[in-house]
């Protein structure tokens, strides 16, 4: 069977302790085990479980690549892994379901369409999920007491920044490049009046990069147009005060 492997890291992947090699080498050890072929495999980086598979744009690809019968179907370590958050979690499998792809996680093997006939293979699942929503929100508290002792300390004390800018420890430097793609994004929005879709369309044409992965999606362009493009009053431009 041809499958697409899934792994991810999030911006709390300090507390996460499951790295991209050993993911990669658990998804790669499962495959071949059990007698599959990974096709491709997608690597998320510093893109939280929580967020929607629209905001995550190797989770869409390799989804879409089950919609494009390019593979049967996708696997990741966990359930953990392909989301954190319930609603995300059950959102992408009924995604893949949908398509007629089915989905392995390699620490417990298919995770089976829903069934009106087995109620219980639902709850099972679904309580699993309950339990990772939960160690999210544990790691969200131990981050947000981290990011009030930076903030104490007068330090940068967020997640990662939007596109268009870098973090350091004082504050926020803008990345010259995304602010380009920020304006570029503005242009085609309002001179040439070009939907979402378009817009990803002309940015990955002319290889203006979004933060993560490698190609645009519609929403990801929505909430960088939806985010203040003002500078911000302690905001500095590299190497010089702003």
């Amino acid at each position: 069977m041809r499958l697409a492997g899934y792994i991810r890291v999030s911006t709390g992947s300090q507390l996460d302790g499951f790295g991209l090699e050993d993911q990669e080498r658990i998804v790669r050890r499962w495959t071949r085990e059990h007698g599959h072929r990974l096709v491709k495999l997608f690597t998320e980086k510093a893109v939280s479980g929580t967020v929607a598979g629209d905001e995550r744009p190797e989770l869409a690809d390799a989804l879409l690549w089950v919609e494009e019968k390019k593979v049967h179907g996708i696997v990741a370590p966990n359930l953990d892994r392909l989301a954190r958050e319930l609603v995300v979690q059950e959102a992408a499998l009924a995604q893949c379901w949908k398509h007629g792809g089915r989905a392995f996680m390699a620490d417990q093997g298919e995770i089976l369409p829903d069934d009106p006939e087995d109620p219980m293979r639902i709850a099972m699942r679904q309580m699993l999920g309950v339990f990772a929503q939960l160690d999210r929100g544990m790691t969200v508290a131990k981050l947000r007491r981290g990011r009030r002792i930076k903030g104490e300390k007068g330090e940068y004390a967020y997640d990662a920044p939007p596109y268009g800018w870098h973090a350091h420890k004082k504050g926020l430097t803008e990345e010259e490049m995304e602010q380009a793609g920020r304006a570029r994004a503005r242009q085609l929005r309002d001179e040439d009046e070009l939907s979402l879709r378009e817009i990803c369309a002309v940015l990955d044409a002319e290889a203006i990069r979004p933060k993560r992965g490698e190609r645009w999606h519609p929403e990801t362009v929505r909430r960088m147009l939806a985010n203040p493009t003002d500078r911000p009053p302690t905001l500095h431009r590299r190497g010089r005060s702003a």
